[in-house]
């Protein structure tokens, strides 16, 4: 069986800048029929960002999208979904031979009788030695209603427990199951998958990019074949313990994540198939360690949103 692909972009930021919104700007070209978009994509206050997701049903068969953390800005989470929600309902309706779309929320969709994707956006859990400084500098809290350190962190519990919950009945349940997780929010902590420049964090607001899943069941599955994410602003590609690491990411206009391709794919194999990347090629179940490693971060934003210049960006 051939791999299924996916076209694996985030943290667009076509909201910026505030005066000139880049949607008509950036176009996706198409490299499969499996585009996923994971997170900061737009703004939901502006209707070109329903508008862009609409074009991209007329050049994929599936479009999946992760809500970020600047979607809801102006607005509230709870606003945000219900919009995306029926924008979701709205496309998929006619179809006439247009793609479909995928909110992933919580949400498990299945690509075919062996290939699974698992989605939430897993917001971090911010530490409590760092929340009076991400409170602080960090502007979701005062761009996002009734958003604070305590939602956030509720929504971090909410998002872990259904992943792990559904990365280990898949595993017992249909363990031929190779599982592609998609998330917005980063994962690990791994050197490979963060900017070395943020590895001081002077500013102490790591915790809310950030989150070390790599103690829970969604992370250590060797039925996780795939986990791509979003929120750094740093581009990485690399396997871990036969798991491939990916994120993608754009960032603003004028400070583009290095190593960002907009033609990007990722291939999900079926459990036992070998896993590749960079010219490294890896057995898939019971693989160990690291290889193929591509990184790169982003130049400091004029966009920035964290004060202090530890984080180059705003989350």
């Amino acid at each position: 069986m051939f791999p299924i692909q996916l076209q694996i972009l985030s943290d667009l930021h076509l909201e910026t800048s505030a005066t000139r919104p880049t949607y008509a700007e950036f176009s996706i070209t198409p490299r499969c029929p499996n585009l996923a978009l994971l997170g900061d994509i737009g703004n939901v206050l502006d209707p070109l960002l329903l508008e862009f997701l609409d074009i991209q049903l007329d050049k994929f068969e599936l479009v999946f999208l992760v809500l970020g953390n600047h979607e809801p800005y102006g607005s509230s989470y709870a606003a945000t979904k219900q919009l995306i929600r029926g924008f979701e309902e709205r496309v998929n309706a006619p179809r006439e031979r247009r793609g479909r779309f995928v909110f992933l929320d919580q949400t498990r969709f299945d690509l075919s009788d062996s290939v699974t994707v698992l989605g939430c956006t897993l917001f971090s859990h911010i530490s409590p030695s760092q929340s009076a400084s991400v409170f602080r500098f960090v502007s979701d809290f005062s761009n996002i209603d009734g958003w604070d350190v305590a939602a956030h962190n509720a929504a971090h519990a909410a998002d872990l427990a259904w992943l792990n919950a559904e990365v280990a009945l898949i595993e017992q349940e249909e363990p031929q199951r190779a599982i592609a997780v998609l998330t917005h929010y980063s994962p690990t902590l791994l050197a490979a998958a963060n900017d070395p420049r943020h590895v001081g964090d002077e500013v102490g607001v790591r915790s809310a990019f950030v989150t070390d899943v790599s103690s829970e069941v969604c992370w250590r599955s060797k039925s996780v074949r795939v986990w791509g994410f979003g929120h750094t602003h740093f581009c990485c590609d690399f396997v871990d313990a036969g798991k491939r690491v990916v994120a993608n990411q754009k960032g603003y206009r004028r400070t583009e994540s290095l190593g960002f391709d907009g033609e990007k794919l990722i291939e999900i194999e079926a459990p036992g198939d070998v896993v590749c990347v960079a010219g490294i090629t890896m057995r898939g179940l019971g693989a160990e360690g690291r290889d193929g490693v591509i990184g790169g971060s982003s130049i400091d934003s004029p966009e920035d949103g964290v004060v202090g210049g530890a984080w180059d960006h705003d989350p």
